[in-house]
């Protein structure tokens, strides 16, 4: 590398922590939570205000995706941003699924 000073300053420069202001993210991460189940995605059935009100001033998103269809496995990706079988929340000891409220490993 030529001017690794000059790369370094570069970077610097433009990290976002310098930002005058930072994203704020809000990530709604329910069991059992259908796509139309909110009013920003065309519920009429219940009454979601404050969902709507960020989905108007803010960003919706439309196309999200999750790695495992239960809560447990899904949950543990959300929160380390590993997949369920790295950080071992796909199975217990007994080596059955993290799945029913009694197994030993659930969040």
């Amino acid at each position: 590398m030529r001017h690794p000073l000059v790369l370094l300053l570069t970077l610097l420069t433009i990290n976002p922590a310098f930002a005058d202001t930072k994203p704020n993210f809000i990530v709604v991460f329910c069991d059992d939570l259908g796509y139309a189940d909110i009013g920003p995605f065309g519920s009429k059935t219940h009454d979601t205000p404050v969902l709507d009100r960020m989905a108007r001033e803010g960003m919706k998103l439309t196309d999200f995706y999750s790695t495992c269809s239960v809560c447990t496995p899904s949950r543990s990706s959300l929160m380390t941003g590993c997949y369920p079988r790295r950080v071992n929340m796909h199975c217990d000891e007994k080596n059955l699924c993290v799945l029913f409220p009694a197994a030993r490993k659930g969040l």
